[in-house]
């Protein structure tokens, strides 16, 4: 297993669609365990391969990262087949887009369907943190980051302050 490193806002990688994975298979649970370091060592809850460089359709997750009590989750071509007509509003940040938090609506409810570690079809229905961050991670498979859900004005001020975040990072 290894840390690999997480791309930032504004890299045009973050914007590429990712692939299917064909074969559930030795690479594939290779590159899950390293997402898992990786998502691990940000103190993140979630992270699609995408956000590693690797344009396919995989995401993990662990909304209790915490050491001695983890739960983690592999997603493998993860798809919503059903959300709720019901929205609502959670305060979201990204591991790709560093110290930004936004308010965004989603679906309250979801039904998706995926591959797990083994390459068995398994369905989940989910809601609150699992449904957000679900559905969150799997913008990134699209190619969409959480800023593309804000208002133009608030995506504009966010990506100003990230950069300029990024501009203090690399002088100091």
């Amino acid at each position: 297993m290894a840390v690999r490193p997480i791309l930032t806002a504004p890299d045009p990688r973050l914007k590429a669609v990712s692939k299917t994975v064909e074969t559930v298979d030795s690479d594939t649970r290779r590159l899950a365990d390293d997402m898992f370091e990786s998502m691990y060592a940000a103190d993140g809850i979630g992270l699609a391969a995408i956000q590693i460089g690797v344009p396919k359709r995989v995401l993990v997750m662990d909304l209790n990262p915490k050491k001695g009590e983890k739960e983690p989750r592999l997603f493998i071509n993860p798809r919503i087949v059903w959300s709720s007509d019901d929205l609502t509003v959670s305060e979201e940040g990204c591991l790709s887009v560093p110290d930004i938090w936004e308010d965004v609506e989603r679906p309250a409810k979801i039904r998706a369907e995926y591959l797990d570690r083994d390459g068995r079809l398994q369905t989940l229905e989910a809601e609150g943190l699992l449904s957000t961050c679900l559905q969150h991670e799997m913008d990134h498979l699209e190619g969409v980051l959480f800023l593309d859900h804000l208002s133009k004005l608030k995506r504009s001020i966010a990506l100003r302050k990230l950069a300029k975040a990024k501009r203090l990072k690399d002088v100091g």
